[in-house]
């Protein structure tokens, strides 16, 4: 990987808005997810990628969606046991074209089931988009 490329990696890590020290904990691993990202997320933060099995409380999580991975609006649900105060979900899901496509729609309608509120979408490699979602505030 050229300087350039590893620059623009470590930069969709900081625009996902992770940090050093931040613990991330990850659903949905696959053969098919973007190593570069993973690798640079955890250059970045410092830290492995916590798995499904871990029950640290983290600053964020991050989840592979494909189509026909089950239930979203629950898998939300199971994301946020460990997620701390404050903390954001990362929805990683195929673009559009991509075997496994997920519509928007579909995020933007399982996030309040699930008490959560979408704010944003970012592309973060040829192959995957990103959702970020956060928690209701409390009125």
């Amino acid at each position: 990987m050229s300087e350039a490329d590893a620059a623009t990696s470590v930069n969709v890590a900081e625009k996902l808005g992770f940090k050093n020290g931040d613990l991330i904990q990850e659903f949905g691993y696959d053969d098919d997810v973007d190593f570069d990202l993973r690798d640079d997320i955890e250059e970045l933060t410092g830290s492995e990628l916590l798995d499904e099995d871990d029950h640290d409380v983290v600053d964020a999580v991050i989840f592979w969606w494909r189509d026909r991975d089950g239930d979203l609006v629950d898998t939300l649900v199971d994301s946020l046991t460990t997620l701390g105060e404050g903390g954001v979900v990362w929805v990683l899901t195929p673009k559009s074209g991509r075997s496994g496509y997920v519509s928007p729609a579909e995020i933007q309608e399982a996030a309040p089931t699930a008490g959560l509120h979408c704010t944003t979408s970012v592309g973060v490699s040829k192959d995957w988009s990103a959702t970020r979602l956060v928690t209701r505030k409390n009125k």
